[in-house]
């Protein structure tokens, strides 16, 4: 597991069904900024091991493949892009904060792919975490959308190269959810308030509503399900026209 960094994490959500469901676990976290929190929900989940881990750094990931051991698959709930690129014009955005934002929210998929490839079983399950800002426009996600989009588009040509295996590479795209990243963009609470109001389920989705699809992602009952991205966001993302909208 990575991307547990509090309980309202999506990644805690999802750690908490698939322990729920009889798995072992382990936490990869990324400072000392949470240990003490990733420890914590650890303790709470079997005793769950947990180790740091630069994803930025090749080095750190080689260290992080020594230790872990065999694995039935990996969960990657990691994205980072600079405050000052989630709002404003993208044609503002700095190199820097692109290559930055592009290493660490898509790059690190392929990264942490090569090298656990080893520690990865034949048939493992590797899940990426997305949103419909990927394919469609989210004002103030902004170049968080275009690494989403490239992380998705990773999905598919790992899914293709790892199925020789039997590894299973796939995407969800969870709805809106309250989690401390996700207050970052600007205007959270009006998303918030349009899927309630206009998804088809008409409600928001929670971190739990994830976890139970990741379950069905890491078992066999999806061992031909692969290269896809699973929507989980009450529907939202089929919309046409809103609630408040009317067809020409």
């Amino acid at each position: 597991m990575t991307g547990v960094a509090n309980r309202w994490s999506i990644a805690t959500g999802i750690a908490r069904a698939l322990h729920a469901h009889g798995a072992s676990l382990i936490f990869i976290y990324q400072g000392e900024r949470v240990r003490d929190e990733v420890e914590k929900l650890a303790a709470e989940l079997g005793g769950a091991p947990s180790f740091p881990c630069d994803v930025g750094s090749d080095e750190a990931i080689a260290a992080l493949a020594a230790q872990v051991g065999p694995l039935d698959g990996f969960v990657h709930s990691i994205a980072f892009v600079n405050k000052e690129d989630l709002s404003g014009k993208v044609y503002d955005t700095s190199r820097a904060g692109f290559a930055l934002s592009l290493d660490i929210s898509s790059y690190s998929l392929i990264a942490l792919v090569r090298g656990l490839r080893e520690n990865l079983r034949d048939g493992a399950s590797v899940m990426a975490l997305t949103y419909y800002g990927a394919t469609s426009i989210v004002p103030n996600y902004n170049l968080a959308g275009i690494a989403k989009a490239a992380l998705e588009s990773i999905v598919r040509y790992l899914a293709y190269d790892l199925g020789e295996r039997a590894i299973r590479v796939n995407a969800i795209s969870a709805g809106p959810i309250s989690t401390a990243s996700s207050r970052q963009v600007a205007g959270f609470k009006k998303i918030l308030g349009s899927v309630a109001k206009n998804a088809p389920l008409r409600r928001n989705v929670t971190i739990d509503d994830v976890g139970n699809t990741a379950v069905y992602l890491a078992s066999d009952l999806s061992r031909a399900v692969t290269a896809d991205v699973h929507f989980v966001d009450s529907g939202y993302h089929a919309l046409g026209l809103h609630a408040d909208e009317t067809a020409p």
